[in-house]
C-alpha cells in the first residue's frame, strides 16, 4: 500500500476517534502518578481542542480537526517522554497507542513535524477560554471544569467527512507549512 493511500485510510479514523482520544487523556491529568511535566504536555494538547485560533480552523471541510488529533499524539508521544509511564497501566495504554502513530505523522509531515512538535511543546504555556496549562494542572476546580468541558466536547464531536483524495493531504500538508511558527 502507497504512503499515500495509508495517510487517506488512516486519517479519518483518527478523525473519528477524537472525542474518546480526548477523554483517554483527560482521564490522566489527575493522576499523581504521572509526571508533572508529562501532565502540563497533555492539558496543553487537550487545551488546544479550545483554541479559538488554532493551526486549521475546525470548520475547514476534510481537515478542520485533523490538527486537534495530530496535536494529541504529538502531546501524547512528549509525555512518554517525560516520564509518564509512572501512571496507572491501563489509562497508559491509549496514550502509547497514540504516541505510537507519531511515526506517521513523521512520514507525513517529514521537516514539518519537528516544527508541530515545537509547536505543541508551546502549548504548556498557552490558555484556552482563560485556562492556563499551570491552572488546569494545580486548581483542582479549574481541573473539574476543564475535564466537563472535555467530557462536552467528545459528547458533542462529529467527526467531519473525509474525502479520500490525495488533494486533501496537499491541503492539510500546506496548512501545517503555512501556519507552524518558523
Amino acid at each position: 500500500m502507497s504512503d499515500t493511500q495509508n495517510y487517506l485510510d488512516t486519517f479519518p479514523s483518527w478523525l473519528k476517534s477524537l472525542g474518546e482520544d480526548a477523554e483517554h487523556i483527560a482521564a490522566l491529568l489527575g493522576d499523581q502518578g504521572v509526571e508533572q511535566s508529562a501532565r502540563e504536555t497533555l492539558a496543553g494538547g487537550l487545551n488546544y481542542l479550545f483554541k479559538t485560533l488554532d493551526l486549521i480552523p475546525d470548520g475547514v471541510d476534510d481537515i478542520g480537526y485533523l490538527d486537534d488529533a495530530f496535536v494529541l499524539r504529538v502531546s501524547a508521544d512528549l509525555a512518554l517522554r517525560e516520564g509518564m509511564l509512572k501512571g496507572e497501566s491501563s489509562k497508559v495504554a491509549h496514550v502509547e497507542k497514540l504516541a505510537g502513530e507519531c511515526d506517521m505523522l513523521k512520514e507525513f509531515l517529514d521537516s514539518n513535524y519537528t516544527r508541530l512538535e515545537t509547536y505543541v511543546k508551546g502549548l504548556r504555556k498557552g490558555a484556552a477560554r482563560g485556562r492556563s496549562v499551570d491552572d488546569i494542572i494545580k486548581d483542582e476546580r479549574v481541573r473539574t471544569e476543564f475535564l466537563s468541558d472535555v467530557r462536552g466536547f467528545a459528547k458533542s464531536y462529529e467527526s467531519p467527512s473525509f474525502a479520500r483524495e490525495e488533494k486533501v493531504l496537499i491541503k492539510l500538508r500546506a496548512f501545517f507549512d503555512a501556519k507552524l511558527p518558523k
